[in-house]
């Protein structure tokens, strides 16, 4: 099965964080670095962006 590998404004969709956010994590290493996919494209794999959002802490809401 090949692994799918996530564009930019798909990984946004995913994850709810905008591109300089993405990027201001990826040059702190606290977010997964892209594979290049072309001569002029990045993507993201999948279950990298799966187990990051694992990792994450959660926020919790304490008002019911």
């Amino acid at each position: 099965m090949a692994e799918k590998i996530l564009r930019r404004t798909e990984v946004e969709q995913v994850i709810g964080l905008s591109r300089s956010t993405i990027y201001k994590a990826m040059t702190e290493n606290t977010f997964p670095k892209p594979i290049r996919i072309g001569k002029r494209a990045v993507g993201w794999r999948q279950a990298d962006i799966m187990n990051w959002l694992e990792t994450r802490p959660q926020a919790h809401n304490d008002y019911y």
